[in-house]
């Protein structure tokens, strides 16, 4: 097993190596698995990148990312022209109904509404403008609508978890109520749990993932 020194050399060497990050104003503290990012990035997108990165490192159990978002006075731009943008791009991303997400900007923060058939389309919506200039952070409240079966739901992510060789299926629990997925147990890396909760969010009649997995 990797010592916190070596996890944290891995981490800077990965923030590093990332076209898409700029490590310059990050610190990396390592404890007990543990990392912990401070410092300020230039925009939500390299924020995003960061947490990315980090989840790739074999060996870290858990990650805390605490990254102010300061962009250059160029980036700067105001909420109406952010609004726009994003509502221009969530109505030419394939796969998003168009008119179905409504938009609000607030001091650079973008809150998405409205009513899905797919999580993984609420999912897709904040990736889609999570990478606009000027946002600096985005809730989502778009709903998914949920009405199929429990049993059925359970079935059909616990099948595709044995279909993928980088998840372990037989060491988590699997437990569904009213569109609600919440994944508990063990899983051997962030990677494995990253892409869990993407299986389950890629499930029909999912309206909400609870990740409690842990990384042994």
């Amino acid at each position: 097993m990797k010592s916190d020194d070596e996890l944290r050399q891995d981490i800077v060497e990965e923030l590093q190596w990332d076209p898409a990050v700029d490590e310059r104003g990050i610190e990396v503290a390592v404890h007990d698995r543990l990392a912990t990012l401070t410092g300020t990035v230039p925009s939500y997108a390299h924020k995003i990148a960061v947490e990315k990165a980090v989840q790739r490192v074999d060996g870290v159990r858990a990650f805390a990312v605490r990254l102010d978002i300061s962009p250059p006075a160029e980036q700067t731009r105001a909420d109406e022209a952010i609004a726009a943008s994003a509502t221009a791009v969530l109505d030419a991303t394939d796969g998003l109904p168009p008119g179905a997400i409504s938009v609000k900007a607030d001091r650079g923060c973008l809150t998405l509404s409205g009513t899905l058939e797919w999580g993984y389309q609420r999912r897709a919506a904040e990736i889609a403008v999570g990478r606009l200039r000027g946002v600096l952070g985005i809730v989502n409240r778009i709903e998914v609508r949920s009405d199929a079966d429990a049993a059925d739901v359970e079935a059909k992510i616990a099948g595709a978890l044995k279909r993928r060789a980088r998840a372990d299926a037989q060491r988590m629990n699997i437990e569904v109520r009213d569109g609600v997925v919440t994944l508990s147990g063990a899983v051997h890396s962030l990677a494995e749990k990253r892409a869990a909760e993407g299986v389950a969010w890629a499930t029909r009649g999912v309206r909400e993932v609870v990740d409690r997995l842990t990384v042994e």
